[in-house]
């Protein structure tokens, strides 16, 4: 989230889509009522009518996989209208910037941008490059009238989405789009505000990055960011989601988003000098500049003393990918189905149910010579191999459990959807056997290093010279139990040697007070720049509980810690005018008071923009200080455009003919030799007619490991069901409470039917197109009489977004028949 999960409180005009908020994050649903309660308006988007719907006093049906037609058509309406927020897209935004005069996009080129190299499906970016002036900075129009300036290249790419256009690619009512349209824009007005709240919905589909994209065009050009009430909010799947991902979950960073090395990089100046942006923008802070005392800070926190100037800092110990390598999950299972794994870790996750196209996860997991399965329960993972057709026989697979704590028999940090980490006790010991995760890391550690110590191997370093200082050790060196306060310490970040910082020396061991103090010579470590001043000299500030709000908007700056540097709002110095003044005077994030900014953290500490010498522009992490309405960066556009689904119910892309859909993401099935039987996917064929989407339920947690093994939880969700239209339950002879088989291109599951309102047939393209819904929470292995049926993962496709590689689920074609 750019804001928070109390300051939704603050809009004028909500948005869900992508999301069903009050089902799967109902308590946080309490500040969307408490809007509605000042009077703000909800909108509710979605194939389904959901209890999210119930509660808006809009609501809207979209067929799975048409989001960007629907928001392109809001950006249309937008610029066609003059609703933008003339002030704030001049100095807050790229709007002004003037692109390449030879630059295409899909309305010239039937359906792709400038670059494209259709063998490689993959684009030149070059092609998108910003006109600059002699001394490179890029020129601009502040007139907005260029034709190759961004605002006017956005009102031609999306002059294309007409409503009658987009209403038949997405299902959406004419005047539903336009209602929503007008409702939302309104929002562009000053002092008003709105914001999105959006999850799995937005993010699983091979135009998810876009998707998100397109929303934020929306919500600068309406001037919504950095605004209390406004921003582009995720929610996030669990309670730690956010806190995982900034601590280097995903294969292709280091913690705090620092970039993962590659095989060719073969010196930290060399990557330093890569990954570190440089500007001619003579206000913009660039903050990423300061790349190089983060990346230094943080080999420091890994390999402490072993890490010299001499030897780089111990870069040469880091993992590094190999040029061109792509270790996201989809990639991951492909290779391990290939036999390209001895071995795999599931460590708290259960792939067998959570991973598209389930089927080959399953399959993979055969391939493999040992797997370590770390969970509360056992599960589809664990027991694959005595799965439904499974012969144990035929199994070579040796599957080693280790019970694990629940979050409750553990102390620790979450962070939250809003950026806060906050500080848990520990409630009860866990059961049994059953260890922390950091207590089993901990073992895991010291065996395998006393393994390389003994007997060597092909390069122990990167293991044998890691720093492991998270408790008292035993006399062979051991952390005998693992101390949650030193790991969050040196995530922090120490001074490692007497350091002199503006004039004040800072003693050796004293923890920063934040990442303003890194540096880049060794003098300093931290395990994570962006959680610098998350514990210090002052305490552990997760772990605060004050309810003051002296802003009154809900900032509530003592509650916990929130990053970066305790800042509730990012970009916030966009919410003010040229003299620093709040532009929403009824709900100031910050203002000027004259000598420094007032309210919440503010986004650097340079005064306003009418300070030209002095001041820097808002949005510090961009090289050019402003916001990307025009974004270069994204492999598939610096535009959103509308693609189909990798399996949809049309012949056509409406909007290109030649590219039906996104052409810039990896195709696992091509018909070509090599391709996997696994992967096969059929669009628009009439053996699999119907589109369908999977989702969440209030009752059960992820894939039921937690949830299904509850009585009191498997007594409200039992069983897993498709639900359907009355208009197609009667098309195919089927009553609710049926058992019905759903099948696609890659396998099937039971469900049980029910008929409900809540969906509704499609009109597309002038034909009627039936959608269904299934959540993903059930798997064979429990209950264990087989009766919750099986995970509809069975059913999802193998591929996924160009730029993230985040599966498709939520849009794929399936058949209903009667069990």
């Amino acid at each position: 989230m750019t804001n928070h999960w109390i300051d939704i409180r603050n809009a004028d005009v909500i948005l869900i889509m992508g999301s069903n908020a009050a089902e799967n994050h109902p308590i946080s649903f309490k500040w969307v009522m408490k809007a509605k309660e000042k009077g703000a308006t909800l909108i509710s988007v979605d194939p389904r009518f959901t209890r999210t719907s119930s509660k808006a006093d809009i609501y809207a049906p979209l067929r799975s996989g048409s989001d960007i037609a629907f928001l392109n058509g809001m950006v249309r309406y937008i610029i066609k209208n003059k609703l933008y927020d003339d002030f704030y897209i001049k100095n807050y935004t790229n709007a002004p910037f003037l692109v390449n005069k030879d630059f295409k996009m899909p309305g010239d080129l039937d359906g792709i941008f400038s670059g494209y190299d259709e063998k490689n499906r993959k684009y030149d970016k070059k092609a998108w490059a910003f006109q600059t002036d002699a001394d490179g900075v890029v020129k601009k129009d502040k007139t907005l009238s260029d034709p190759m300036c961004v605002l006017q290249l956005l009102k031609k790419h999306t002059s294309r989405y007409t409503p009658e256009l987009v209403s038949k690619i997405t299902g959406t009512p004419k005047g539903k789009l336009l209602e929503i349209y007008k409702t939302y824009a309104a929002s562009g007005q000053v002092g008003k505000a709105a914001t999105i709240m959006y999850a799995m919905g937005w993010t699983q589909h091979t135009v998810g990055t876009q998707i998100i994209r397109n929303m934020a065009m929306i919500q600068l050009l309406l001037g919504n960011m950095g605004v209390a009430g406004g921003g582009v909010n995720a929610l996030r799947g669990e309670s730690n989601v956010q806190g995982s991902t900034d601590h280097c979950l995903l294969f292709h960073i280091l913690p705090g988003y620092l970039k993962t090395p590659r095989a060719s990089t073969q010196t930290l100046k060399e990557y330093n000098d890569k990954w570190t942006p440089k500007t001619k923008e003579p206000m913009s802070a660039n903050w990423w500049g300061n790349y190089p005392k983060y990346s230094v800070s943080l080999l420091k926190a890994h390999y402490g003393a072993a890490a010299t100037k001499d030897n780089d800092f111990g870069f040469s110990w880091l993992p590094k990918l190999d040029d061109g390598q792509n270790a996201s999950w989809l990639m991951l299972f492909d290779e391990m189905f290939r036999g390209k794994f001895q071995g795999f870790f599931a460590w708290g996750q259960n792939p067998a149910c959570s991973g598209s196209n389930a089927g080959k996860t399953r399959e993979a997991l055969a391939k493999l010579d040992w797997m370590v399965n770390v969970n509360l329960f056992d599960n589809e993972t664990g027991s694959f191999w005595m799965g439904p057709g499974v012969n144990p026989a035929n199994i070579k697979t040796e599957v080693f459990e280790l019970p694990c704590a629940v979050s409750i028999e553990k102390e620790g940090s979450i962070t939250n959807s809003g950026r806060w980490a906050q500080w848990r006790y520990k409630a009860v010991d866990p059961p049994g056997q059953a260890l922390p995760d950091s207590e089993i890391i901990n073992e895991l550690f010291f065996r395998v290093k006393k393994l390389y110590e003994a007997e060597g191997g092909a390069y122990p370093a990167p293991v044998t010279k890691l720093d492991w200082n998270y408790g008292k050790k035993d006399l062979n060196g051991k952390v005998r139990k693992v101390d949650p306060h030193a790991i969050a310490k040196e995530i922090n970040g120490y001074f490692l040697e007497d350091t002199e910082h503006k004039g004040k020396i800072y003693k050796k061991g004293t923890l920063v007070p934040s990442f303003g103090y890194l540096k880049d010579d060794g003098r300093t470590s931290s395990g994570n720049w962006l959680y610098s001043a998350s514990y210090t000299e002052k305490g552990n500030m997760m772990a605060r509980r004050s309810k003051k709000d002296p802003t009154g908007i809900g900032l509530f700056s003592e509650w916990s810690w929130c990053w970066p540097v305790n800042r509730r709002i990012i970009y916030n110095r966009a919410s003010v005018d040229e003299k620093g003044n709040p532009r929403s005077p009824k709900r100031p994030v910050i203002f000027w008071n004259g000598k420094k900014w007032v309210g919440d953290v503010p986004d650097g500490g340079w005064p306003p923009l009418e300070n030209k010498e002095k001041t820097r522009l808002a949005f510090i992490m961009k090289p050019h200080g402003v916001a990307h309405i025009f974004g270069p960066g994204r492999a598939d556009g610096p535009f959103p455009e509308h693609y189909e689904p990798l399996e949809c119910p049309i012949q056509e892309n409406p909007m290109s003919k030649k590219h039906r859909i996104n052409p810039a993401t990896k195709l696992f099935f091509k018909g070509e030799a090599g391709d996997l039987a696994a992967d096969k996917f059929y669009s628009c064929d009439t053996r699999f007619p119907y589109v369908a989407t999977t989702y969440r339920v209030t009752e059960h947690w992820q894939t039921g490991v937690l949830t299904r093994h509850e009585p009191w939880q498997l007594e409200m969700q039992p069983q897993n069901f498709v639900e359907m239209s009355l208009e197609l339950a009667k098309e195919k002879g089927i009553k609710g409470g049926d058992v019905v088989k759903v099948s696609s291109a890659r396998g099937a599951v039971k469900a049980i039917a029910i008929v409900t309102n809540r969906f509704k047939p499609f009109r597309i393209m002038d034909t009627t197109v039936h959608q269904v819904g299934l959540p993903w929470c059930f798997g064979w292995q429990y209950p264990e009489d087989g009766s919750g049926f099986d995970s509809s993962n069975l059913l999802t496709p193998t591929i996924g977004d160009a730029n993230t590689m985040i599966p498709e689920t939520k849009a794929f074609m399936v058949n209903i028949e009667k069990a």
